[in-house]
């Protein structure tokens, strides 16, 4: 199993966090015009998905997969979005993102007396904590191709 990379945006679209671990190929865009591409992306398949959808979504647009990847997506009720991509094989990564958000996010991030919210993440602290937690998770590591 393998993680790629992660965004996290505020409920305005502004990148607040991105990192990459076991990317293979790179976009051939700024990260800037990457992160405008996601949460657009997001944005569009989250709309759609509402208004498409033959039932009520309690929890609307979770992940979508494709033969190479697969992009999981949580949202929380302040609006905060957190994306990672992973192989296919990735299970439980609504869990993970979940701790994720709890034991990393508003210990380290939220709780950081310098950190201002609406601004990129930019503690050593903070950005090391995001990479224990992605590395010992058991979605992390390299997929044999």
């Amino acid at each position: 199993m393998a993680v790629y990379n992660l965004y996290v945006f505020d409920k305005y679209g502004v990148m607040l966090f991105y990192n990459e671990w076991n990317r293979l190929k790179k976009s051939g865009m700024t990260q800037e015009e990457e992160a405008k591409l996601m949460y657009g992306m997001l944005y569009s398949i989250k709309s759609f998905v509402g208004k498409m959808s033959p039932i009520d979504l309690r929890d609307g647009f979770l992940y979508y997969k494709t033969n190479k990847y697969a992009l999981h997506y949580l949202e929380t009720p302040s609006g905060l979005k957190f994306v990672i991509s992973t192989d296919t094989a990735s299970i439980n990564v609504k869990e993970l993102l979940q701790q994720f958000y709890a034991k990393v996010w508003v210990e380290f991030v939220v709780r950081d007396p310098l950190w201002v919210p609406g601004t990129p993440v930019t503690s050593d602290l903070c950005k090391q904590k995001i990479d224990e937690f992605i590395k010992q998770s058991p979605i992390y590591g390299i997929k044999n191709i």
